[in-house]
């Protein structure tokens, strides 16, 4: 594997171009995820910069823009909320090192190969999520629109809050808000495509903040400290040590799957395949670093990641790049944004807000699958008023549940005992030859076969278990397995269980199965030293040949074993 990322200089003008454009938009972004996470806008400057440089330097998608998401800054807020609630003095520190934790957890993520199992998660649960980290976010910057600061609480604290700072609006600052948004909202698709309306919005409202309301009492950025960032240790105390390690792994996993998400989208657009493991490790030594230097945590951002490549970026050159122009900023240039009003970067982080809500799900969910659409709103609710961890372990635990209860269903279709006690009973899947039907019908009940196919997980146990009682009184008892490529824990349990109960009331057991997984796992169970050898046999008709010469004639209208 190679360490470095895709860096090439035959595309120079095109990767510089996507880098410049990147860049644009990145700015006020950072500013705006600075200033909602509460760690202040140098912060998501710092974050931009570093976790663009290292998941460019690193990573696998060449073309990926990495810098703080809103998904990513909402999570971190609700860190640094409980944190410094819980320790005023250390909590932002320790947030600090909830970031660095992260990266090494998806350095780790990426080490063990776990990239492709990253978002294999329902989309009814990545959407709820998502669209719940949306509403957050509105949420969040609500009294930031009205002119006010967050009134602490989250967001029923600022849902409470909202009748009386509707009262006490400031129109100054609202009346900024609403420029903000009508700028990202009504320009023309046109103009988007050569100017970006963040951009446009955060230097409209700022000179209008300089120019026309240069002596109201309106709230700033302030003064950003120039030069480089200053290293913040690790720190924990012994009392938060879970709740970091928790927050870390939720952090760093909503990054792999932002981040790898945003790398199908490149590797789309682009034609090129995503190596998944890789840009795990590369975003992990972005946050990583990041973290070491008091910077938001970040992802794979959407939106700079398309715009770079439409405006030319195919190689990393063109991350680097960005990630230069945004060093000048913060090296040297920090001081042109202490004018910039709040509620502009209100506005921006609003607008981000509504578009990470999965609009176009939402309003046809109900439609696809009812069942979806309750797991999908539920999961929006605990995420918004609940809690981010419960959200996705109560959505994926529901959604699998109703997973496995449908392929259990669906297996069980696949699951019957021959000859059926009603013609309906028989499954055509079964695929039995004249040879066989005549086989099974000379059995005149003696002889009974037990068809399984298709990969067998816990879920068919049940299904298995359901036979027995069409078992009872046969006195040869044929198990097909060879239609069954994977045989699960639960399901070979399910067998034994079955092969014993049948030895139990004296009957011959037959396995029709070949040299496979299915075979292996029920001899590692044991099997192999409860059934011969001549048991084990290859082909059902085989079998069923066996086990019909093995029964005696009826005595008295009873049947007897052989």
């Amino acid at each position: 594997m190679k360490i470095l990322n895709e860096i090439r200089f035959d595309n120079l003008r095109g990767d510089l171009f996507g880098g410049v454009t990147a860049a644009v938009i990145a700015l006020p972004m950072a500013l705006a995820f600075g200033v909602a996470s509460g760690a202040g806008p140098e912060a998501g400057l710092y974050g931009a910069v570093l976790i663009g440089l290292f998941a460019a330097l690193f990573g696998g998608t060449p073309t990926l823009i990495s810098e703080p998401t809103g998904p990513m800054t909402v999570v971190f807020t609700a860190v640094v909320t409980s944190l410094v609630a819980a320790d005023p003095e250390q909590g932002l520190a320790m947030a600090f090192t909830v970031v660095m934790l992260a990266g090494l957890f998806q350095i780790a993520f990426g080490a063990m190969k776990l990239g492709r199992y990253i978002t294999m998660m329902p989309y009814i649960v990545i959407s709820g999520f998502m669209s719940g980290i949306g509403f957050i976010l509105i949420i969040l910057q609500l009294p930031g629109l009205l002119g006010h600061a967050a009134p602490g609480g989250g967001v029923l604290g600022a849902l409470q809050a909202l009748p009386d700072l509707v009262r006490a609006i400031d129109p100054q600052e609202a009346a900024l808000a609403g420029l903000t948004l009508a700028i990202l909202f009504l320009l023309p698709r046109q103009v988007k495509r050569y100017l970006p309306p963040q951009l446009l919005a955060l230097v409209a409202g700022t000179l209008l903040a300089v120019l026309w309301l240069g002596d109201q009492d309106i709230r700033r950025i302030g003064a950003i400290p120039s030069g480089l960032p200053s290293l913040h240790l690790p720190v924990f105390t012994l009392a938060q040590w879970q709740t970091i390690v928790v927050d870390a792994a939720v952090l760093g996993l909503l990054g792999c799957v932002d981040a790898l998400l945003t790398a199908v989208i490149a590797g789309s657009l682009t034609r090129k395949p995503v190596a998944a493991d890789k840009e795990l490790m590369g975003q992990g030594i972005g946050n990583l670093v990041s973290g070491l230097f008091g910077g938001l945590p970040g992802a794979g951002a959407t939106m700079g990641t398309v715009v770079n490549i439409q405006a030319g970026g195919r190689t990393a050159l063109s991350g680097l790049t960005r990630a230069a122009i945004l060093a000048v900023v913060v090296i040297w240039a920090s001081g042109l944004t202490a004018q910039i009003p709040l509620a502009v970067l209100a506005g921006i982080a609003v607008k981000v807000g509504i578009d990470i809500i999965d609009w176009r799900f939402l309003s046809r969910a109900h439609r696809v699958s009812i069942k979806g659409a309750a797991i999908m709103y539920g999961v929006i609710a605990l995420t918004v008023f609940v809690d981010l961890i419960a959200a996705v372990g109560i959505g994926l635990f529901v959604a699998n549940m109703l997973t496995i209860r449908r392929l259990a269903d669906t297996q069980a279709e696949s699951v019957c005992t021959l000859p059926a006690r009603r013609k309906a009973d028989e499954i055509p899947c079964a695929g039995l030859t004249c040879e066989e039907r005549s086989l099974l019908a000379q059995g005149r009940g003696r002889l009974k076969l037990l068809y399984l196919s298709g990969p067998l997980i816990f879920g068919a146990a049940v299904a298995i278990d359901r036979q027995a009682s069409k078992l009872a009184g046969a006195q040869a008892v044929v198990i097909d397995l060879r239609q069954v490529p994977h045989l699960g824990v639960t399901t070979a349990v399910a067998i034994e269980s079955t092969v014993r109960d049948a030895l139990a009331q004296g009957a011959q057991v037959y396995l029709a199965v070949g040299h496979g997984q299915p075979r292996q796992r029920l001899e590692h169970l044991g099997l192999g030293k409860v059934l011969p050898a001549e048991r084990w046999v290859p082909e059902r008709e085989a079998a069923l040949g066996q086990a019909l010469a093995r029964l005696g004639p009826r005595k008295g209208g009873e049947a007897l074993a052989a």
